[in-house]
């Protein structure tokens, strides 16, 4: 056999070895998401509070307590969360919240929340609805979308200027 085809036989074995692996690594993290959702829905409460501030901040920045600091991954605490500041009865008090749910957080109003300790996992808006926010438009799109007024503009025939009056741009 040719060194090359050996070479790319030893490759083809190492990814299929990798692929393997990855999918045994990625059931077993599952299993373990799981199991951590089925706690937080175990334990979660609703509270109202009155929102504050909210932002995507460092976990060291926060001003959660140290001992939930000390808790987290060290790669997890370069990473930004979602951090919300709320008034929860007379205390201010600082609680990370759900990717999902981060959005949808009104500023400076009243809302209903489930919590399940210092993790907001639902909200709910105590008058009316909550507004859901626009999703913003990737760069493609936004360029697209100006490109198609270009095209359209330049498409539509100029209305007939009247008689006795210029026509103005």
């Amino acid at each position: 056999m040719k060194t090359s085809t050996i070479i790319l036989l030893v490759i083809l074995v190492l990814l299929i070895a990798a692929l393997v692996a990855l999918y045994f690594f990625g059931k077993r993290a599952q299993k373990r998401q799981e199991e951590q959702q089925a706690q937080i829905q175990a334990s979660k409460q609703t509270i109202s509070m009155l929102v504050i501030d909210k932002k995507r901040m460092k976990l060291k920045e926060s001003g959660l307590p140290q001992m939930v600091i000390d808790q987290t991954p060290k790669l997890m605490r370069r990473t930004k969360l979602p951090i919300v500041k709320a008034k929860v009865g007379p205390k201010i008090t600082v609680l990370i919240a759900d990717e999902a749910v981060f959005d949808l957080i009104p500023v400076k109003k009243e809302i209903k929340a489930e919590v399940s300790g210092l993790y907001i996992v639902g909200v709910r808006g105590i008058r009316g609805s909550l507004e859901t926010p626009q999703k913003k438009q990737g760069f493609w799109k936004r360029t697209m979308a100006k490109a198609q007024g270009m095209v359209k503009k330049n498409t539509e025939p100029e209305a007939p200027a009247k008689k006795g009056k210029k026509a103005s741009k």
